[in-house]
């Protein structure tokens, strides 16, 4: 192989073995987490929104409860539907269950976690913690990846707008 070649070759293979390290999976009981990121934040922007992928591989239920983090005052589950047209969005106040067999993605315009009261904009690039507790399997905690300010999802990742991917 010419060198030319070769170098690209390594920087070819070292890419997908780094995309591959910066994936995150984060096991609590019989969930498993991956996919946790969020958006950049304007200056002065007090709010922002929390998105992940959670799949639920034992044979009984459990559900998601809260959140907390330093970054910001508050953390809740909510659900963003189209109801007669109109967009709403509304806490869940009894948490998000993940039945078991099954994968729950929090995207946006779906179910997500309100990330309330930023003590400071959330910047590309940045990775901030985020506790997560179950009904099950405990507190878990996870690092958002901070990507740009119009981002639909976690980079390198497919994308799609459903909110529950019935995964057996």
């Amino acid at each position: 192989m010419k060198p030319v070649l070769q170098v690209f070759a390594f920087a070819a293979l070292f890419a997908v073995l780094g995309a591959s390290a910066h994936a995150q999976e984060i096991k609590a009981g019989d969930l498993v987490i991956t996919q946790p990121w969020s958006r950049a934040t304007p200056g002065g922007a007090k709010i922002a929104g929390g998105f992940l992928t959670i799949e639920n591989k034992g044979t009984t239920p459990d559900r998601l409860v809260s959140g907390s983090g330093d970054f910001a005052g508050k953390v809740e589950i909510h659900e963003m539907a189209m109801n007669n047209g109109v967009m709403t969005m509304r806490p869940l106040d009894k948490g998000l269950a993940i039945e078991p067999g099954k994968t729950v993605k929090l995207a946006p315009g779906g179910y997500h976690l309100m990330l309330m009261d930023l003590k400071n904009p959330l910047k590309q690039g940045e990775k901030v913690p985020l506790e997560l507790q179950f009904e099950k399997a405990g507190k878990v905690t996870v690092s958002l990846d901070v990507q740009g300010v119009g981002a639909q999802g976690p980079a390198g990742a497919g994308h799609s707008s459903g909110q529950h991917d019935m995964k057996k």
